[in-house]
């Protein structure tokens, strides 16, 4: 099974506690300039297709990309950057809003297992099931949607959760995905500067919401609910990596490096032709030659 990737980013499963004020939401005082950050991002998109290419052709493995992050904090914008170069037809994309009247008829892992890469496929989750143990804890109230009799305790309902999640992983992992989970941490100052930018500039008003300003008011409920489900849930096969996001640039970099590095440990490899099959090449030369 996938054992992660050493990175000064990853919450190591023995991480206990697991406290985000420990971690930076900037880059470290020696980083790259902007340039030299697009420079080697670019790099890392390349072997990335490249990698993208050999996976589908294998068709042992997928990848399984999870992006959770406070508003503002990039989510949409990374995705992008670093999936530039790979092709359209190996990967595919979901956002997971406000759950359908169906969705809540059905467990809280159901909608997004619907969406699960098949083999030779990178799947990328813009929000997911972690919905259920973050949006959902800071508001309660939302339980009131989903047709459960939660227990007196709420803490119960979250360990139910985190039991849950971690044991979806696991399986996921034993038949070959590789899960990755990447925490992008933007600071409060950050995403305020941000949302400001939003109501500022015409062509970013689409991108703002009223709610937006309503959620800072639950700032440490949010951290909170991200610290114990980020300590409860990072495993060897499926590791939460919690990068600074309050440089964009350097962001970016980061998370390409961690799926390269990620991918170069599944010994992908492109199929081989059998020798008899390959001793008939000379004769489909000359055949195509001939025409």
């Amino acid at each position: 099974m996938f054992s992660a990737v050493a990175s000064p980013y990853l919450v190591a499963q023995d991480q206990q506690p697991f406290n985000l004020a420990t971690r930076a939401s900037s880059p470290p005082t020696d980083s790259l300039d902007k340039k030299e950050l697009k420079s080697q991002l670019k790099k890392m998109v390349e072997q990335l297709s490249d990698l993208q290419e050999m996976l589908y052709a294998h068709d042992y493995h997928s990848i399984l990309l999870i992006f959770q992050a406070m508003d503002a904090a990039g989510k949409d914008s990374t995705i992008r950057a670093v999936l530039s170069g790979v092709n359209p037809a190996g990967c595919q994309v979901f956002s997971f809003k406000q759950p359908s009247n169906q969705e809540l008829d059905h467990d809280f892992l159901w909608r997004t297992s619907l969406c699960l890469p098949e083999r030779g496929r990178i799947g990328v989750f813009n929000r997911s099931y972690y919905e259920e143990v973050l949006a959902v804890r800071v508001h309660p109230e939302y339980l009131r949607h989903q047709r459960i009799d939660p227990p007196d305790d709420l803490q119960t309902l979250w360990q139910q959760r985190y039991e849950s999640i971690c044991n979806h992983e696991k399986h996921l992992a034993s038949n070959g995905t590789l899960v990755l989970k990447f925490f992008l941490n933007v600071s409060k100052e950050e995403q305020k500067s941000r949302f400001l930018a939003r109501l500022n500039e015409p062509e970013k008003h689409w991108k703002f919401a009223a709610s937006d300003i309503k959620e800072r008011g639950f700032w440490s409920d949010h951290m909170k609910a991200y610290e114990d489900a980020i300590s409860a849930t990072s495993k060897p096969w499926a590791p939460w990596y919690v990068i600074p996001a309050d440089n964009k640039a350097f962001m970016q970099l980061q998370v390409a490096k961690l799926i390269v590095s990620s991918m170069e440990k599944l010994n992908l490899r492109y199929p081989t032709i059998n020798t008899e099959e390959k001793s008939r090449f000379a004769d489909y030369r000359r055949l195509l030659l001939e025409e």
